[in-house]
């Protein structure tokens, strides 16, 4: 039972990350191969490339546009990504060997942050419900979404709080999928789930809104500079045309 469990789980992850970074990947290259051929900025809006490269930080970094609209949502956001980065960088100690100490000493804040991350989710799940023009533009994959995050939150909070699993006998399993050399994994059923979860979330994410991430790079409206005085705009597909017209005069 422990080696069909464990092949199974080990084939689940080989599947689950092929398809996130085929999956990414694809969509990467159609986002970039999208012809922009507008110049649509959101105003205002920098007029040069670093002040394009500072914006896009911003957005990144402290979610600036969404803090001007709403700061409740801001704040729920905000927090449930920065949770979620730590929580991130907590579980990389379950994948190299030895374990750095930034990784090490940064253990407690991600406890910290599964429960930061649960909380911030209850707040923007509860505006999916609560707040009645949200609710109306919320389609079932918006609750499955949320309901699948907090799930890997719980989860893994019950390992720790409630369900004790071996984390020795986990980290050698994920190693060993790395070189190929698989190790049982504990037959936990509170890790199962979690693990389940997570793997489905590395299914659908590249199919799912949660490409909003990376697809913030490729938004027109953020990666464009408000210099159309300046400079014409022409879209890489018309470029051959521009380049065959006739010049006036």
């Amino acid at each position: 039972m422990g080696t069909v469990l464990t092949a199974a789980y080990a084939l689940l992850f080989y599947g689950a990350t092929a398809v996130l970074v085929c999956g990414l990947a694809l969509r990467l290259w159609q986002y970039a191969r999208t012809p922009a051929p507008l110049k649509i900025p959101t105003t205002p809006a920098p007029t040069t490339r670093a002040g394009v490269a500072a914006r896009l930080l911003r957005e990144t970094v402290l979610f600036e546009s969404l803090f001007k609209a709403n700061k409740w949502i801001w704040l729920f956001g905000w927090v449930f990504h920065a949770a979620l980065l730590f929580v991130l960088l907590r579980h990389v100690r379950y994948f190299v060997q030895p374990v750095g100490e930034l990784i090490a000493a940064i253990q407690p804040l991600g406890i910290y942050g599964g429960f930061a991350m649960i909380a911030a989710l209850g707040g923007l799940w509860a505006r999916r419900i609560f707040v009645p023009r949200i609710r109306y533009i919320s389609a079932p994959s918006d609750h499955l979404m949320l309901a699948l995050l907090i799930g890997i939150g719980l989860t893994g909070l019950g390992m720790r709080y409630v369900a004790r699993t071996d984390i020795v006998a986990l980290k050698s399993f994920f190693l060993g999928l790395m070189a190929f050399d698989w190790q049982p994994i504990p037959p936990d059923p509170v890790l199962l789930v979690h693990l389940a979860l997570v793997a489905a979330l590395m299914i659908v994410f590249p199919y799912s809104k949660l490409l909003h991430g990376p697809g913030l790079f490729f938004s027109p409206t953020r990666n464009q500079a408000d210099d159309p005085r300046e400079r014409r705009h022409v879209a890489d597909w018309a470029r051959g045309l521009e380049a065959g017209r006739p010049k006036a005069g």
